[in-house]
């Protein structure tokens, strides 16, 4: 399968994912609106996903699917095996302590989340109890993780890429079935949807199983000390480990980054948590569609390049995987920039969220917008260094963008609000980008291949085109009033996203880009 089709086929299965995420985001907005509650539920929810993204999505991903690329490559499909039964046996019994560790500090780990949840008594307590139900599914979505790692590495991207939309199901039916249920005994509604997140974490982990058991790769987890020990004394193991530490550090500091700037919302006006996760969801749209896709195509590709010392092949591969960022991300990042608000009272003005939330959210989601192409290059231009085991790098440059986004939220937040909570992770996010593109060309790792001058004049024009569209658009109609005619507003706004679609390639095609070409590089 060509690295395009494969590509395709993640960011298809993301796309049903996000379609999925804002249905479910829809439903809460509308069920929930935005109160302390939310904003506890909200903060409940991050404390797992922020761990996941550190240990299973985050650090233990970048370090494993490289050596497990390259084992495959040198000590083939045995080795391979191997390594994966003894990081599987680690990896589970390392879970069961963090997620009982969890559980019992729940209340220690919401201060340090937001302890500004204390304006209102119950949104504290609400968010320490929603913590201990829903830690566990850390436990989940790390073995999802392991086992999306050995299935990309085994070019089966369908599995692993569709599997959150088993989550989004769960929190939907958790909104529309579970709220009443718990409402007519006497339960505050919004715990259902920490039934709804267990129920997905299990949901996604049980997906994996068939196909890995029909490639024979079914982790077989030791439980006796022996086993543990000698999954301790691989070397392949080791090498993870050692591959995992400074990945650890360069993805906690982007994680502690959101656990700062979670913090500092909380101490905001009541519902600035909440805008900023709505504002998340839609910003995640084309990242997971167009950032994680590539990442997650190019990542085992990278390594086995590198295992072959193909450096040619290493290099085209992100030349390629660059210039799809720049043709795909800069369109949406006009998008959010011009046209957030009919983006936002079309997706979430419905029931208890008001015309005053819509406006809230659609700047945090400008925010956002000014480094929608950096947070997508990131996933590109990471993997560059991770595939050639290189984990300092990214994570050098991590701290110092830290250090950066904090140092703009000091002087932005007391101006702006919550929406300088998301700009400085947006301009944060190019700083990163352009950083590890520059480590890039100095090494030699990459060597841009010719036409790019031209190729980035042609998408400028073709975004300068599509912006002024928008802008017409967006104040042709009042957005939020529609919201009384909501399947009206709903096909207008499918007619205006298809006819921007239009407008940008077919200006690009009328600059002379040949799309049909690069695609089939």
């Amino acid at each position: 399968m060509s690295l395009f089709k494969s590509a395709s086929t993640v960011s298809l299965l993301t796309l049903a994912s996000r379609v999925t995420g804002l249905a479910r985001e829809l439903l809460m907005a509308s069920v929930f609106g935005v109160s302390a509650l939310t904003d506890a539920f909200n903060v409940a929810f991050r404390i797992p996903n922020l761990f996941r993204r550190v240990f299973g999505e985050g650090a233990f991903s970048q370090a494993f699917v490289p050596m497990l690329a390259a084992t495959r490559v040198e000590q083939g499909e045995d080795g391979a095996r191997t390594l994966i039964d003894h990081v599987a046996t680690l990896l589970a019994w390392t879970l069961v302590l963090l997620c009982i560790a969890g559980v019992a500090g729940a209340p220690l780990l919401v201060w340090a989340m937001a302890s500004g949840l204390r304006q209102t008594p119950e949104g504290y307590g609400a968010a320490v109890t929603m913590t201990r139900w829903m830690f566990p599914y850390i436990g989940f979505m790390s073995l999802v993780a392991l086992a999306g790692g050995i299935l990309n590495t085994w070019k089966k991207f369908a599995v692993p890429a569709a599997s959150p939309v088993l989550l989004n199901v769960a929190l939907i039916l958790s909104i529309v079935w579970g709220a009443p249920w718990f409402a007519v005994r006497g339960i505050e509604p919004i715990y259902a949807q920490c039934v709804g997140v267990m129920v997905g974490g299990l949901l996604q982990l049980a997906l994996q199983v068939p196909p890995l058991v029909r490639l024979g790769l079914l982790p077989r987890i030791g439980v006796r000390w022996a086993a543990i020990r000698t999954a301790w004394a691989d070397p392949g193991t080791r090498g993870v480990l050692r591959l995992m530490l400074p990945a650890l550090l360069g993805v906690s500091v982007a994680q502690i980054s959101l656990l700062i700037n979670t913090q500092i919302a909380s101490h905001l006006p009541p519902g600035s948590v909440s805008w900023i996760v709505y504002a998340d969801r839609l910003m995640e749209f084309p990242t997971a569609m167009l950032g994680v896709a590539l990442g997650v195509v190019l990542m085992p590709q990278l390594a086995a390049a590198r295992a072959a010392k193909d450096d040619e092949r290493y290099s085209d591969m992100l030349d390629w995987g660059l210039r799809l960022v720049v043709l795909l991300a800069l369109p949406c990042t006009v998008g959010l920039l011009v046209f957030a608000k009919p983006l936002t009272a079309v997706l979430y003005h419905y029931g208890a969220f008001g015309t005053a939330d819509v406006q809230q959210v659609a700047v945090a989601l400008m925010g956002y917008g000014c480094g929608l192409v950096g947070i997508v290059a990131v996933k590109v231009l990471a993997p560059g260094f991770y595939a050639k085991h290189d984990m300092r790098t990214p994570m050098r440059i991590a701290v110092c963008v830290l250090v950066l986004i904090q140092a703009m939220n000091f002087f932005l937040v007391p101006h702006l609000q919550h929406a300088a909570l998301t700009l400085s992770i947006g301009l944060g996010a190019v700083v990163n980008a352009l950083w590890l593109l520059v480590g890039l060309l100095r090494r030699g790792s990459y060597r841009p291949r010719p036409g790019w001058w031209l190729f980035l004049m042609q998408v400028m024009a073709a975004s300068a085109l599509l912006a002024i569209f928008l802008v017409w658009m967006g104040g042709r109609f009042d957005w939020t009033a529609l919201g009384a005619l909501p399947f009206r507003r709903m096909g207008l706004l499918a007619a205006v996203l298809a006819a921007s679609v239009a407008v940008y390639f077919g200006a690009a095609w009328a600059a002379g880009l040949k799309l049909r070409r690069l695609l089939r590089r």
